[in-house]
């Protein structure tokens, strides 16, 4: 069995949250919420993608 990667299950779940994050601002109607959270979950999503990059 592998071993668990805990920081990056951390940011997944970090991106996720992110992103149901955007659907309750959806649902609030706050349209500056909604755009922090897409740009915060897309930012979080890279800075995971650039990490696994260096690692390989």
């Amino acid at each position: 069995m592998k071993k668990l990667d805990l920081p990056m299950l951390l940011l997944a779940v970090l991106v996720i949250l992110m992103f149901v994050l955007v659907g309750i601002a959806i649902a609030f109607r706050n349209i500056w919420l909604v755009l922090l959270f897409i740009v915060l979950g897309f930012l979080f999503m890279g800075f995971g993608l650039s990490l696994k990059r260096k690692r390989k």
